[in-house]
């Protein structure tokens, strides 16, 4: 080769860290590629096109390094390595114009783009039967910008798949030494001159303890071998101690820190050579108390009917404005995906009832009109007021010791907050009709008496009150807290706005709760009752209230005033109408009085019959229904 000279005909912008362009003059435009040539380019897979072309394609095909020919008659000045301007556009050589985006990466002369780097030449500076000065491009490109471009242009090539892969910063030089040879012993050219310009940097030694393969394989590997075995594959490695420092070789862009070496020198070890040892478990051990309790939830749910399924966790912001979400509620607060499958579903869920809702809507478009469904899985969100930017800066502690304790703490700093949530939805006939008489549609009762199952299977208390939150319908709509007051979730027939939205039956029901809360209130150890043998005593009390006192709060204040002679205490009516006035209800229980002891005297129960009413009048304005 002659003398390289820097920044003549090539030039770098973006995109790339090394381009070589080669100026060949005197090309015959009618030399045709010799048959062997063409007989491997067929067994290859390609077919013959013209000398030019076939040089650089077998190239390619032999040393993995992509080449690009331009007619240097078509070319005005030198070839710039450049993103692509705004509103630039470019026909390549499938006779397609496209439309240019501001981060492609595009050769560029004088007069504009003249090709799509490393995925596809342009139509303007094409090689053909008038050629006779040939510039030969041979370059290291981006390979993330070129697996984007290819992508979003939908044009796969030989290049860009080559390119997208990572190549070798070093084959640039030798590859275009190697056509070059070709043109000018075939085509009778004569190279004129060569440009280079060259922006990479020097790859950084990688700090390699001697001894981590021993302790990721748990078996004795020699550090003679771990020399032997990194220097076999490319590496440099220099230095003594029991640290060395490791510099990969330019065609291992995927050696990149020392879980990467650790995992060559194993593999050339030999993974049959490492010992399968299956972990000692330590006896006593299996379920913690909060998955037993979810797996009870799950198996009281399936024994009543519902039937467990799973959902994609993503959704969009589309999804959560079909359930009117409002803009300033808690699950507007999304976790963006870094990498989402689908633009249209870009975020974690916060709320499960998305997923199940179109799982609902794709079991009734196959005809299956009656669905009991539930899931338990986890839901996403920031906190009010935070959230962690695309792009951020993460802490990575080390994988071979413990997080500091500031690690720590940024690391949680760092999280979401995530939760897991129980869901269920139901349409359709609740008690299918037959011989036995008629059946009965599923209401917005029977979410309730679903979202009850799960607290009894976990041994909790609910407490049932009227409540308002999308996409409920806002008169059908049940809040559900603990004893504590705690609101854990809601149930009930979701808005007729919200079916006809998403095109399912109206009256459509759902629930969803806190599982983790439910599961927390959970109590581990539960005494198990005397059992008496002296008589009960029974007394029943109908109760006239407000419309918004709860039955469950009522229900505890009874029990509560009633003291220990109270064994228990059942709601067996409802009822509003008329005779007790607008916006009342009536609620009438029946209580069983025992002690463990003796048998109860008239007097003992009306007294702790008397005290429970006059707690239900202090505290709820409650008035004894005659």
């Amino acid at each position: 080769m002659p003398t390289v000279t820097a920044g003549d005909r090539a030039g770098i912008d973006d995109g790339a860290d090394r381009i070589i362009i080669s100026e060949l003059a005197g090309f015959n435009p009618a030399a045709v590629s010799p048959d062997w040539l063409q007989l491997r380019l067929r067994l290859l897979g390609m077919r013959p096109i013209s000398l030019a072309v076939d040089v650089t394609n077998y190239v390619m095909l032999l040393t993995g390094q992509p080449l690009h020919a331009f007619d240097s008659a078509k070319v005005s000045g030198a070839l710039r390595v450049r993103r692509a301007h705004q509103g630039e556009t470019l026909t390549t050589l499938d006779d397609v114009e496209r439309q240019l985006d501001t981060d492609d990466v595009v050769i560029a002369d004088d007069s504009g783009a003249v090709a799509l780097a490393g995925t596809m030449g342009g139509a303007s500076t094409e090689v053909d039967g008038t050629t006779t000065g040939i510039l030969l491009e041979a370059a290291h490109f981006d390979s993330v910008a070129i697996a984007r471009q290819s992508r979003r242009h939908k044009l796969s090539s030989e290049a860009s798949k080559r390119f997208e892969r990572g190549t070798d910063p070093q084959l640039p030089a030798a590859a275009a030494a190697v056509a070059i040879a070709l043109l000018v012993e075939h085509g009778g050219a004569t190279l004129v001159s060569v440009s280079e310009v060259d922006q990479r940097t020097a790859t950084a030694a990688i700090a390699f303890d001697l001894q981590r393969p021993t302790r990721t394989a748990g078996i004795e590997i020699a550090d003679a071998f771990v020399i032997d075995a990194l220097t076999s594959v490319g590496c440099i490695v220099e230095g003594s101690q029991a640290v060395v420092a490791v510099t990969p070789p330019s065609w291992r862009p995927d050696l990149t820190d020392p879980a990467d070496l650790d995992e060559e020198v194993i593999r050339l070890f030999g993974y049959d050579n490492v010992p399968s040892r299956l972990p000692r478990l330590p006896s006593g051990r299996g379920l913690t108390a909060a998955q037993r309790i979810r797996r009870t939830i799950a198996q009281t749910l399936a024994n009543s009917g519902h039937i467990e399924v799973l959902a994609y966790p993503f959704v969009g912001t589309s999804e959560l404005d079909d359930l009117l979400v409002p803009a300033d509620d808690e699950r507007r607060q999304l976790v963006e995906l870094a990498n989402p499958i689908s633009d249209e579903q870009s975020y974690m869920r916060t709320t499960m009832l998305p997923g199940l809702l179109q799982i609902l809507k794709r079991n009734l478009g196959r005809g299956n009109d009656d669905n009991m469904l539930f899931e338990v899985g986890a839901t996403y969100r920031w906190p009010a007021g935070h959230h962690l930017a695309r792009g951020a800066d993460v802490v990575r502690p080390s994988v071979t010791s413990r997080p500091s304790a500031d690690e720590q703490s940024a690391l949680q700093a760092s999280l979401p907050i995530q939760q897991r949530h129980l869901a269920i939805v139901m349409t359709g006939q609740r008690e299918r009709s037959g011989w036995w008489g008629k059946g009965r549609a599923a209401t917005w009762e029977d979410a309730i008496q679903s979202a009850r199952m799960v607290t009894q299977a976990a041994k909790v208390d609910l407490v049932i009150s009227a409540g308002q939150q999308a996409p409920w319908h806002p008169g059908r709509c049940a809040q559900l807290s603990l004893a504590d007051g705690t609101v854990v979730g809601f149930a009930g027939e979701l808005h007729p706005r919200v079916c006809e939205t998403l095109g399912i039956p109206a009256r459509t029901c759902a629930v969803e709760l806190d599982l983790d809360a439910v599961v927390s209130a959970h109590v581990a150890i539960t005494r198990a009752p005397a059992v008496s043998g002296f008589p009960v005593a029974k007394e029943d009390i109908a109760l006239v209230v407000d419309d918004a006192v709860s039955s469950t709060v009522l229900e505890n204040t009874l029990r509560e005033a009633a003291g220990p002679l109270l064994e228990s205490i059942r709601l067996f009516d409802v009822y509003r109408g008329p005779q007790i006035g607008a916006d009342k209800q009536s609620l009438a229980f029946a209580l069983r009085f025992r002690a463990s002891d003796r048998t109860l005297s008239d007097g003992e129960v009306a007294q702790a019959r008397q005290a429970a009413v006059e707690a239900a009048a202090s505290a709820h304005g409650a008035v004894l229904r005659s």
